[in-house]
């Protein structure tokens, strides 16, 4: 079942035994985007080939940007509707025909033969390889062509979050675990006030979290599992 933001709000208030003066709304509505961003960590770390997004963003976790003939570093801090950018895993580039070809995450401080990332000779032609630094990536080969959209960036970025206008808005994952971003700030307000629930809340949370990890670690069921032996080492 999937609930809206108002219910969420009751929720914390049935747990809680709260209001708007002992709990206001926006303190509950800071702690249901905190419980919205442990929802996120659960996901991406237990989601295998599905790749997760919030579904209440409106378009896919893809940027693109133009390639730059003699630029090397491009800075990637937002996506193109301002929700921050939390990964990059995966980075495509046009040629001069405009056909995509991906090319290799390395390590420019500490993978061998990377010298042309720092060698100061600036070689130019077609990327192969890049690094992550900071909020950017760094190609190996500085391009000697540009190309609008030539860049492609997939990415992993934070959810949407709530405000108190939003009223009518649902979570953008499973409705089976809705109830969390209740819950999470329910158990913190009780823990935090010292009242009997504490306890019982916490365990509940800790279940559904489980419930989530395990949720998510199985939704590419039209895939195939591959077993694999291991030799075990009798002692």
């Amino acid at each position: 079942m999937s609930i809206t933001y108002t219910d969420i709000l009751s929720i914390i208030d049935d747990n809680c035994s709260t209001d708007e003066f002992s709990y206001p709304t926006a303190s509950k509505t800071r702690d249901i985007n905190l419980a919205l961003d442990k929802v996120t960590e659960i996901i991406f770390k237990s989601s295998g080939r599905w790749q997760y997004d919030d579904s209440n963003h409106t378009d896919y976790p893809i940027i693109t940007t133009a390639l730059v003939a003699n630029q090397r570093d491009y800075t990637f801090t937002e996506d193109q509707q301002g929700n921050l950018i939390l990964d990059i895993y995966k980075v495509m580039i046009a040629d001069e025909n405009g056909k995509y070809y991906e090319i290799t995450p390395v390590d420019m401080q500490s993978d061998e033969g990377m010298e042309s990332f720092y060698n100061g000779q600036n070689t130019t032609g077609k990327p192969s390889r890049y690094d992550k630094t900071a909020n950017g990536i760094f190609l190996d080969c500085i391009p000697d062509y540009d190309y609008a959209n030539g860049l492609k960036i997939f990415i992993n970025r934070e959810s949407s979050y709530f405000t108190v206008n939003d009223t009518t808005k649902k979570p953008g994952f499973s409705g089976l675990f809705h109830e969390y971003l209740a819950l999470r700030p329910s158990y913190q307000y009780a823990y935090r006030k010292g009242l009997s629930n504490a306890v019982a809340l916490r365990d509940e949370l800790q279940a559904m979290e489980k419930d989530m990890q395990k949720h998510y670690r199985n939704r590419s069921r039209d895939e195939k599992s591959i077993i694999t032996s291991e030799q075990i080492n009798s002692i």
